[in-house]
């Protein structure tokens, strides 16, 4: 048998066109007229003079550590701390050196430790080296910026790092 052509004409397809209405000219006008007294508003409003402070000193990332350090001493009752300013000196190593005193091996662990978790609850630094643990005599801890030396009394004695550094500025805090 044979297939029957389909005569009839071919369908047209027919798209819609959507088209937006404009928003009448009346609410345009209302809506630009808000804005525009919203702008004059802020304009009119007097802006208030705030008197300038004078800035205060922020106090720089090595001295926020060495307040750090002395705060973790004071906690294990760490005595006769020295904090060396050494920033006026030319040919420095670190900006603080941060010198205490401890009567008993234990001690001076003891505050070693203390300084290494206030310095990190602080600052969230932790030492770039540190040595002298297995003895507890003389115990350094180094954050770059700040040195803290922990002695025995009778080695922080015989030592006396102090002079060896007299050019610098030094802050005592809790001598005997």
């Amino acid at each position: 048998m044979a297939k029957k052509k389909d005569n009839s004409a071919p369908k047209k397809t027919v798209t819609k066109k959507v088209v937006k209405k404009a928003a009448p000219a009346k609410k345009v006008a209302e809506k630009k007229k808000k804005v525009a007294t919203k702008k004059a508003a802020n304009k009119a409003t007097p802006s208030k003079t705030v008197a300038k402070k004078k800035p205060i000193a922020k106090k720089d990332a090595a001295q926020l550590l060495a307040d750090a350090i002395v705060h973790g001493i004071l906690e294990v009752k760490g005595r006769n701390i020295s904090i060396l300013n050494l920033k006026s000196i030319q040919n420095r190593v670190c900006d603080y050196f941060i010198i205490c005193q401890a009567d008993s091996n234990t001690q001076v662990n003891a505050i070693a430790g203390s300084v290494e978790e206030m310095v990190k609850k602080a600052t969230g630094e932790r030492p770039y080296r540190k040595e002298g643990f297995e003895n507890a005599e003389w115990i350094l801890i180094d954050y770059v910026t700040v040195v803290v030396h922990i002695f025995q009394s009778q080695i922080r004695n015989y030592y006396n790092l102090e002079s060896l550094w007299a050019d610098a500025e030094v802050k005592e805090i809790g001598f005997e």
